[in-house]
């Protein structure tokens, strides 16, 4: 990402440790750390919001193909072409009631 080679990493090092010293270089590393982690979480949530959003756009834009393509019309035309098939009716005989129940 920032293309640091070894090198300059030791030197980074060497000077934090000058500047700030050894009893606060560890608790500096530390906050660095987790700013870093912050930053990528931060990073990767927009990304994703990103993504999310291209693809919605990208659906409508598949959906408004679709619909100049194909208009509603000739949709609700291709089903009447087939024959109908009636409607399924409730059931006749209802269950019989369970022998479990006393009688009154």
């Amino acid at each position: 990402m920032f293309d640091i080679g070894f090198l300059e990493l030791v030197v980074v090092g060497v000077v934090a440790l000058l500047v700030v010293g050894p009893e606060r270089l560890p608790k500096l590393a530390r906050t660095a750390g987790l700013w870093m982690g912050r930053a990528r979480r931060t990073l990767a949530t927009v990304k994703a919001e990103i993504d999310s959003e291209l693809k919605a756009e990208e659906l409508k834009e598949i959906l408004a193909k679709q619909a100049r393509e194909n208009p509603l019309e000739t949709l609700i035309e291709m089903p009447s072409s087939k024959p109908s098939a009636p409607a399924p009716s409730p059931p006749q005989n209802p269950a019989p009631p369970s022998k479990q129940d006393p009688p009154n």
